[in-house]
C-alpha cells in the first residue's frame, strides 16, 4: 500500500470553500476509485486554516490514476488560488487498521 499525507495551508477567508471542494473530492475518490482505500480530510487543532489529507492507495500507480479522474481535476481547478502553501509526504503503508 502507498500513502500520502498532504498539508494545505488555506488562505484566510477560504476555509469553508476549501472544505466543500475537498470533502467532495475525498468522497468521490473512495466511492469510485478501486485503488483509493482511504481519503481523510483533517484540520489542525492549532490552526483552522491548516488541513491535512491522509490518503491510502493500493499502489503508486493507483495514485497516478487518481490524478487523472474528473473529480480530482475539477477539485484542482476550484482550489486554484485558495491554498497558500502545500507540502506532501510520501510513505509506504505497512498496515491499515480500522475499527
Amino acid at each position: 500500500m502507498f500513502c500520502i499525507v498532504v498539508k494545505n495551508v488555506v488562505k484566510k477567508g477560504f476555509k469553508d470553500q476549501y472544505l466543500a471542494i475537498m470533502k467532495e473530492n475525498a468522497k468521490a475518490s473512495v466511492e469510485t476509485e478501486a485503488g483509493c482505500l482511504t481519503f481523510d480530510v483533517l484540520v489542525s487543532q492549532n490552526d483552522d486554516h491548516c488541513f491535512y489529507l491522509y490518503e491510502i492507495y493500493t499502489s503508486e500507480a493507483a495514485l497516478a490514476e487518481h490524478k487523472q479522474t474528473s473529480h480530482y481535476l475539477d477539485s484542482r481547478r476550484h482550489l486554484s488560488g485558495l491554498v497558500e502553501a502545500q507540502s506532501v509526504i510520501r510513505c509506504d503503508a505497512l498496515a491499515q487498521n480500522r475499527s
